[in-house]
């Protein structure tokens, strides 16, 4: 387990987006990515609640914004040094923002990103 503080987990996420390429991050619509202490369920690194940008219709309009959870204490259980963390929370990030391009867990799975 690594102790970090709420604020230098969500500087490592902040870093994690910056390597996200902007042709990407230019197209993410209606999103929001919060740090959150605990999962719903154990286990859980990261959650997309939304409606993917692939399924997205004319009554979307007006919808609030889809939420990327990145869980801090979750992740900070699962590794045994800060550049562990550093790994973990990029690979949730990038796993929880293809889910909001409409990319399901098998795809990213059979990518390598699962």
């Amino acid at each position: 387990m690594v102790e970090l503080t709420r604020t230098r987990f969500e500087e490592l996420v902040g870093d994690a987006l910056d390597t996200i390429p902007p042709e990407l991050t230019g197209m993410m619509d209606n999103v929001v990515i919060t740090v959150s202490e605990d999962p719903p369920e154990p286990g859980l690194l990261g959650l997309y609640v939304g409606i993917p940008l692939t399924e997205r219709g004319d009554s979307y309009a007006g919808a609030l914004p889809d939420q990327i959870f990145i869980y801090w204490r979750e992740i900070c259980a699962c590794c045994d040094t800060e550049d562990q963390v550093v790994d973990e929370i990029r690979v949730t990030v990038v796993h929880e923002i293809a889910h909001h391009f409409g990319i399901g867990d098998q795809r990213l799975h059979d990518l390598g990103w699962g």
